[in-house]
């Protein structure tokens, strides 16, 4: 049914659910039968990898094809990947890359991002330390970010996601983590006590999950109307020359601005910017180097913030005395 759905088409778009087994990529074996470019907008590690493990047959059928093309994991990819590029032109070194993430309320998904969010809490932390792959509690060790202006600082917990294994393995830097926190700040709390005294079994029971989501759906769309959906995406990247840069990405609204990402990553593929195979969005031949540029133009339209390749106290909205009595 699948392969005779995409007959004619020239690229697929799929949305990979939080609960989607990782062995099961129909709709990437379909695009591969009939020849048809395909995205994926998918945050799963597992699922992720699993699509990856299609390379092979992807480029013998002359099919090109990127997973996780979304806003983070998606964009996020990207800009890591010109932080580290233009590290390494001037003869710096990667050593850490730290991904922070912050949405407004459900930033207007309503149960696709709770579903997530519950699924993840269930999940141990993969992140890396000097080369070392570490297990981490999820959402714990909190940390204060200055998103810079229109969020200014906010409090994020440690999240399993897919960016930082393709980061780590494709871009090459040794420590790498990610992040994510919300508001109202009391959505924290209870995301923390979800992970402390839900078991992990429950959390990774799709019926289960769905079933505490619409116990709280109503208090989540009524709060969603006061606390808005504003996102932003901040990489930090701290180097062996003790060069620290940092790339941020601000937008008032989640649901308009994954529109215009999962586009931007269309377009590069239909404009043939993206080799035969299945591609990270940080992997060049996944976006061609010289083609990242106008995908970070595209996905930022309408940003209230966008820089890139900025030390973080250019963008802080805190001060910062460089002496003399001097503040920046």
């Amino acid at each position: 049914m699948l392969e005779k759905a995409l007959q004619g088409v020239d690229l697929v778009v799929h949305t990979a659910g939080p609960f989607q087994r990782a062995e099961e990529c129909t709709v990437l074996q379909a695009a591969i039968s009939t020849k048809t470019a395909y995205i994926d907008v998918c945050d799963d590690t597992d699922y992720s990898w699993r699509a990856k493990s299609f390379h092979e047959q992807a480029k013998a059928a002359g099919i090109p094809a990127i997973t996780t093309a979304g806003i983070y994991p998606g964009v996020s990819n990207v800009m890591a990947a010109e932080l580290v590029r233009a590290v390494r032109s001037e003869n710096g070194e990667p050593e850490r890359l730290r991904f922070f993430y912050y949405t407004a309320g459900t930033g207007g998904a309503g149960p696709t991002i709770l579903t997530t969010s519950f699924r993840l809490l269930g999940e141990d932390v993969i992140a890396y330390n000097k080369g070392e792959e570490i297990k981490l509690k999820p959402y714990s060790g909190a940390m204060t970010i200055d998103f810079g202006k229109g969020v200014r600082k906010k409090n994020v917990y440690l999240l399993n996601l897919p960016e930082v294994k393709s980061a780590f393995k494709i871009l090459g830097v040794p420590t790498v983590s990610a992040r994510f926190g919300t508001a109202p700040f009391f959505w924290n709390w209870g995301m923390q006590a979800f992970a402390n005294l839900l078991p992990a079994e429950f959390l990774r029971d799709k019926v289960k999950v769905q079933k505490l989501y619409k116990s709280v759906d109503p208090l989540v769309r009524a709060i969603d109307g006061i606390a808005g959906e504003r996102v932003s995406m901040r990489v930090d990247l701290d180097c062996s020359n003790g060069r620290n840069t940092i790339g941020l990405f601000t937008h008032k609204k989640l649901s308009v601005l994954v529109g215009f990402a999962t586009a931007a990553f269309a377009l590069a593929v239909l404009e043939g910017n993206t080799q035969p195979g299945v591609w990270f969005p940080e992997e060049p031949e996944g976006i061609a180097i010289e083609a990242r540029k106008l995908l970070l133009e595209r996905a930022s339209q309408g940003t209230s913030n966008f820089v890139m390749n900025k030390p973080s106290w250019m963008v802080e909205t805190d001060p910062k005395e460089v002496g003399l009595g001097i503040y920046v």
